[in-house]
């Protein structure tokens, strides 16, 4: 199965889900981060928020849940790379706040989020791979994360592009973007750091 077929597996049923969810009222919870705004719930109410930009940002919460957990199970162990431990610690601090900025968006569109742990496809990692993790010693736990994580981050990116082609907010948009941008850096990282272990 090609992944465009895979993602429509995936997206048609939570189109569903997402419309049947349907949009209540939503109170302003404006979030901050650098090169981000969002003003209110009037710049995206629940009339507003189109389906991409909601099956974006509720698949994508999810998917930053696991890139955080994979992070917390490498930093937990010793004789871990040094410079893998900055990557782990890097992307739990950078995807936190996405996540909070991104629920706050579903609390403004009156959205419910998906349930942690979702396996949705697009770089998940499975039951398996995480068990693997976390059962490795730090060396291998360290070459494995970032062999995951490669995968893992392409498969947000691919969730991203697919946000820039459909998706209406801005911030959605900028989000998607930036997305993108960071983490197709950090692959290349990752995968040069990956040939010297």
């Amino acid at each position: 199965m090609n992944t465009r077929t895979r993602t429509l597996a995936v997206i048609l049923p939570l189109t569903m889900a997402l419309a049947v969810t349907g949009c209540a009222g939503a109170a302003d919870t404006s979030r901050d981060i650098p090169g981000m705004h969002h003003e209110s719930a009037s710049s995206a109410s629940p009339v507003d928020a189109k389906m991409a930009d909601q099956m974006f940002v509720t698949m994508m919460i999810p998917h930053h849940e696991q890139a955080i957990e994979m992070a917390e199970i490498v930093l937990a162990k010793d004789g871990v790379d040094p410079r893998v431990v900055a990557i782990a610690e890097r992307i739990r601090a950078a995807q936190g706040p996405e996540i909070e900025l991104m629920a706050g968006w579903l609390d403004d569109w009156g959205v419910e989020r998906a349930p942690s742990g979702m396996d949705h496809g697009d770089g998940m990692m499975s039951e398996a791979d995480m068990t693997a993790l976390s059962d490795a010693d730090g060396t291998t736990a360290g070459r494995l994360f970032l062999e995951q994580m490669v995968e893992h981050h392409r498969g947000a990116v691919e969730m991203a592009e697919a946000a820039l082609e459909s998706a209406e907010d801005p911030d959605v948009r900028a989000l998607a973007q930036q997305v993108i941008e960071d983490q197709n850096a950090e692959i290349t990282e990752m995968q040069e750091l990956a040939a010297t272990l």
